[in-house]
């Protein structure tokens, strides 16, 4: 019999709007997901469909004039939307680590690598200034950075791009977090570098038994990264799915078109796909499928009414009136 997983973080019915003074922005509509301990949820859609600001809510950044103005967002018992700014300060590079887009603009360009790894074991109380250092340079060699004794004095402009994320990837690990958010870490790095990281990550993952979430737009990444894979458009999850059923039979006509653009190198010359139209400007809380102005199979219905996550089995949902 299968052991079942600890759930390490559950999302329910998250809604994340960004007043202004002429108009608001509903950037998440009211979506729920999980992760369990030692699974790689990865999260997919054009930008702007909400799939930072769905993640970076929950532990209290979302940037500007943004709020959480609905839903829950349990975290090993505790509901993350709840807590004050100090008990999120506790549990954000400690029980939770995050890896950003650009690490360039992540670390401090003043202090040194070696300084800004030790800072979250210092701020944690984890350990003294000599254990923090000692721990700071395995860390750099477990993510693959020879002569750590050296890096750790060096700064973030002297290391290359391959080597900042796995220097972020270090900080982010370092205090042994149960969850990882990983925030599209591989977008700036060419082809190779990015198969290192994602290998890299998986290996610590292997070790770690942390559960993450894997930001992304590449569908062909998330097909060798991910467990499972919720598919986002105009705010919403559209689709989720075990990664094996989503790509061997996709059901909504967003995920269709999507694995549609992707190139294949087993079908010779063929002419990729493309979605006709442009996403959805999210000024108004979804009353309709977001996704019906560019649909091919549309109906009156989808005009009216936002559809919901239908079960077909397996563990596979899709938000669509004609599945």
């Amino acid at each position: 019999m299968e052991k079942t997983r600890e759930t390490v973080l559950r999302v329910e019915d998250l809604t994340v709007c960004f007043p202004g003074k002429l108009e608001t922005v509903y950037a998440v509509n009211g979506i729920s997901f999980h992760v369990d301990r030692g699974e790689t949820l990865g999260i997919v859609g054009e930008s702007g469909c909400g799939k930072s600001v769905s993640t970076m809510s929950v532990l209290g950044l979302v940037p500007g004039r943004g709020r959480v103005s609905g839903g829950r967002a349990d975290f090993k018992g505790r509901d993350l939307l709840g807590l004050s700014r100090k008990e999120l300060d506790a549990i954000r590079g400690n029980e939770i680590g995050i890896v950003f887009q650009d690490p360039i603009v992540s670390f401090n360009p003043v202090y040194t690598i070696g300084n800004q790894l030790m800072e979250p074991l210092l701020v944690h109380g984890k350990m003294d200034k000599e254990a923090a250092r000692k721990k700071a340079c395995e860390m750099l060699e477990l993510v693959g950075i020879t002569n750590p004794e050296e890096r750790m004095r060096a700064y973030p402009h002297q290391f290359s791009g391959g080597m900042r994320q796995r220097a972020m990837i270090a900080m982010a690990l370092i205090c042994g977090p149960d969850l990882l958010i990983a925030d599209e870490p591989t977008t700036a790095l060419d082809v190779t570098i990015e198969a290192q990281i994602v290998e890299l990550v998986k290996e610590l993952q292997r070790q770690m038994e942390m559960g993450i979430i894997w930001i992304s737009h590449d569908l062909g990444l998330m097909a060798g990264m991910a467990d499972r894979i919720a598919v986002m458009y105009g705010g919403l999850i559209v689709e989720t799915a075990p990664v094996e059923l989503l790509y061997g039979a996709p059901a909504h006509p967003y995920t269709i078109g999507l694995l549609a653009s992707l190139p294949r190198i087993n079908e010779g010359y063929r002419r990729l796909e493309s979605i006709e139209g442009m996403p959805p400007i999210l000024r108004q809380f979804p009353a309709s499928c977001p996704f019906a102005n560019r649909c091919k199979r549309r109906t009156a219905r989808c005009g009216e009414q936002v559809p919901p996550l239908r079960d077909l089995g397996g563990g596979h949902l899709a938000a669509c009136w004609e599945v």
